[in-house]
This record gives C-alpha cells, structure tokens and sequence, in this order.
C-alpha cells in the first residue's frame, strides 16, 4: 500500500499525518480518501473532478502536475505527498 502524507491544513478533514492507501492511481487514491474521510470531499478537487490549482501532489518527491496528474500510476511501495498551497496578499 502506499503510503499518503498530509500537510497540516489538510489533517482538520483527516485527523493523521499519514494513511495508507492501495490504490492504482492519483486519482484512485483521492477517490479512496474521499470515500473514507467524507470531510476531505471538495478539496482536493474541483466540481469538474480536476485537481485544485492549489493543491500539489508529489509521488516520491516529484510533483505530479497538470491534466494528466490522476492518471499517475501508484505502486504500492510509493510515498505521495498532498500539500495544500496557501495563497493571499
């Protein structure tokens, strides 16, 4: 299983550092947090199911990036990173 590390902002919808996932993709992977932390629903991903502009995924410390970002293959030994930009002025 993979393991999925959330930055701080994100732990208020899921209460851990870290979560193990078995999933095949990116996108498979949010859906399988989406469907286990209900609160997370929406902020990952937009209401078009595209990842959020302020949301950076990193499968083993490489961002994955762009319209072909979920369909990133996972194995199982895989670490992916969910951070949460902050933006303001």
């Amino acid at each position: 299983m993979a393991t999925v590390r959330l930055d701080g902002m994100l732990r208020e919808f899921i209460p851990r550092r870290s979560v193990e996932a078995s999933a095949p993709t990116v996108g498979a992977l949010i859906d399988e947090l989406e469907a286990r932390y209900p609160k997370i629903r929406w902020r990952l991903r937009d209401e078009t199911g595209t990842i959020r502009r302020f949301v950076k995924v990193f499968v083993n410390g490489e961002e994955v990036g762009g319209p072909q970002a979920q369909a990133t293959p996972l194995q199982a030994s895989d670490e992916v990173d969910i951070l949460h930009s902050i933006a303001g002025g």
